[in-house]
């Protein structure tokens, strides 16, 4: 996007890209839930290109696809605005060295881009590893069924039918307790082996 030389193309992209982050949790799984539908959209093209129209959410298998990529599609434009930020404070004579030299975009975005936003997205990856073992599982809850447990169930969704379906509070606190005790362990990690390679850590 910071490549981009056209300021309208590039302001639609980004607006496009966005929207999706301001939309209901719990709109967006009903998109998902009607586009993967037998007769939704994505099984039309499917069928459209000689395949067999299903519903995809019915097949355990579809499920982390579906999931990921729905969670790229909804939140990678508002990721991307404190990378954009990085890239915007990079020293523009940088950039017009390198073109003097003759090094290309491509070059550029290696040599130059990439190293001077290496600080943010190391902060960034020690953030997100604190909440690596949640993996969003309020989408999950809202997409799962017991048709498809064997591959969306994760420790969050399993401590939600356990605690609070099962009743069974003192197991289901223990088990969250596990998971908060391994993403602290996993932050102060990651902190640790950042600070060590390359100078850079949140303490």
């Amino acid at each position: 996007m910071n490549e981009i030389s056209s300021v309208s193309f590039k302001r639609t992209v980004q607006t496009i890209s966005y929207l999706p982050h301001f939309v209901s949790l719990v709109v967006v799984c009903g998109l998902v839930v009607s586009f993967t539908t037998s007769d939704g959209i994505i099984s039309s093209l499917l069928q459209y290109f000689g395949m067999e129209s299903r519903n995809l959410m019915q097949d355990p298998g579809n499920f982390r696809t579906i999931f990921v990529a729905s969670g790229i599609w909804q939140e990678a434009g508002w990721g991307s605005i404190i990378y954009l930020a990085a890239i915007s404070s990079i020293d523009p004579q940088l950039y017009e060295a390198a073109k003097m030299d003759g090094i290309g975009r491509i070059r550029q975005i290696i040599s130059i881009t990439i190293p001077c936003i290496l600080p943010t997205i190391i902060i960034m990856l020690i953030m997100r590893m604190g909440a690596v073992m949640s993996v969003g599982y309020e989408k999950i809850i809202l997409l799962y069924s017991p048709v498809n447990y064997e591959t969306s169930d994760v420790i969050a969704s399993y401590v939600y039918r356990t605690g609070l379906q099962s009743f069974q509070w003192s197991f289901a606190s223990a088990v969250g307790l596990f998971n908060s005790v391994i993403n602290c362990c996993m932050v102060i990690l990651v902190n640790r082996i950042s600070r060590r390679f390359t100078e850079t850590s949140l303490w």
